[in-house]
């Protein structure tokens, strides 16, 4: 999920609201408190956290709810739109010709991200460019030009070189029939003045039309210098959020966004070079707040899902057999990990970490299972008993363990698709109400 701990524990904050019969002084005391808990925990600068919390608690406090809304109703649309306020606005990125250059800490994720951006803007009906404009670390060239290799995109580097201004010049003059060039850049361990000269002087050769700063998730508190510093040396249009697939507590980058005073342009959801997504502000916070985000799951199943492997409306039925589950396993796959699924969908619920994890093993182990089983036990999976799991078993060269598995897993993705279906959870109710 995005921002998986801040996430779980924000929710947690929304539903006590949603729970609590009477809103009072107290009550929204307790939701600063615990909001102030979430952030914190999750390394969002002090000084940006009590702004936030105080500003929650002044509104909720002194506003009088709009007409046709309760009081658990406004403060929660009040909670939405102060985070709203963290992560800015939506940055607008033209489908035109444009250069791109990609700054950031060394290890932050510049170089895959820059591949991705190749992709994303080919998707869109826009040749790409690649320009290696890292001579500092090593192995930077051979990744970046595998990387253009796998999108079939074109590439410029100079792999024996140390002058990276001449790399760029060259590379733009090389590159000048690609309607987007994006420029990676040597990452800087903290702010050493050599390679932040290095990256103005970059700046000056390129003049690029967006400079967007790649953060890792999982940066910490000490991001506020950091940010300052490439934004005082070249001015950073945009943020691009990496590796927010993992545990990573995201508040660091969060606070490098509002001390920028910039705004989130893409998020990096994954490793693979389609796990890039342009930033929705109310998207994000929908997620992190417990509300889904429909729109984006159906969006992610049209761009990365053919009609046959995916019919959405017979999965949202609810009434799945286990003779759909292999069907759809591969596809569900495609969409991302299962807990980046769930986090799209309004009110969520939480799942062992056993049943987030499908791999490819465990889907061919399911469909031995299934290949054992009589078709009466496939449509009716309820009618597997204690002895036919045993006969199942052996018939499998499997072991019991392994078919309650699957059957778990079946009774999950029921509990999923119906929940996908809409529920009628108040949560959803709720925000409906207010978010149209």
């Amino acid at each position: 999920m995005v921002l998986d701990k801040l996430g779980s524990s924000l929710k947690n904050s929304v539903r006590k609201i949603v729970k609590k019969g009477r809103i009072d002084k107290e009550t929204v005391n307790e939701l600063a408190t615990d909001i102030q808990r979430a952030l914190l925990k999750s390394d969002v600068d002090v000084e940006l956290v009590q702004e936030l919390t105080d500003k929650i608690k002044d509104r909720a406090l002194n506003e009088e709810p709009p007409k046709g809304a309760s009081s658990r109703e406004h403060v929660i649309r009040i909670v939405y739109e102060e985070m709203l306020e963290i992560v800015g606005e939506e940055t607008e990125v033209p489908m035109e010709e444009q250069d791109i250059m990609l700054v950031g800490l060394q290890g932050s994720g510049k170089t895959t991200t820059a591949a991705k951006l190749a992709n994303y803007f080919q998707k869109k009906g826009l040749k790409p460019g690649l320009i290696c404009g890292d001579t500092f670390r090593p192995g930077a060239y051979n990744q970046l030009k595998e990387l253009s290799q796998r999108i079939d995109s074109v590439f410029y580097g100079e792999k024996e070189s140390e002058d990276a201004i001449q790399v760029v010049k060259n590379g733009l003059n090389e590159l000048k029939d690609s309607k987007v060039r994006i420029v990676d850049t040597a990452g800087r361990h903290s702010l050493e003045s050599d390679l932040i000269d290095e990256m103005e002087q970059i700046n000056e050769v390129v003049e690029p039309d967006k400079k967007f700063l790649v953060i890792d998730a999982s940066i910490g508190k000490g991001v506020k210098d950091q940010a300052n510093s490439f934004n005082e040396a070249i001015g950073i249009d945009g943020v691009i959020i990496t590796k927010l697939d993992g545990t990573a507590k995201g508040g660091g980058a969060l606070t490098a966004v509002s001390e920028a005073e910039t705004n989130i342009a893409f998020l990096g959801t994954g490793e693979k070079l389609n796990e890039l997504e342009e930033f929705e502000p109310d998207s994000f916070i929908s997620r992190l707040l417990g509300m889904g985000d429909i729109e984006k799951l159906a969006q992610r199943a049209e761009e990365r899902l053919s009609e046959e492997e995916m019919d959405m409306e017979s999965m949202m039925k609810g009434d799945i057999t286990l003779k759909d589950v292999y069907n759809q396993l591969e596809s569900i796959n495609k969409l991302g990990p299962l807990n980046q699924i769930m986090s799209m969908i309004p009110g969520g619920f939480n799942l062992p970490d056993d049943a987030l994890d499908v791999t490819k093993e465990k889907m061919q182990i399911y469909k031995i299972i299934m290949d054992s089983m009589t078709e009466e036990e496939m449509k009716n999976p309820q009618k597997i008993n204690s002895s036919r799991v045993e006969r199942i078993a052996k018939g499998s060269g499997t072991t019991r363990e392994s078919v309650n598995e699957l059957l778990k897993y079946h009774k999950m993705m029921k509990k999923v698709m119906k929940q996908m279906k809409g529920g009628r959870t108040p949560m959803k109710k709720m925000m409906k109400k207010f978010m149209g």
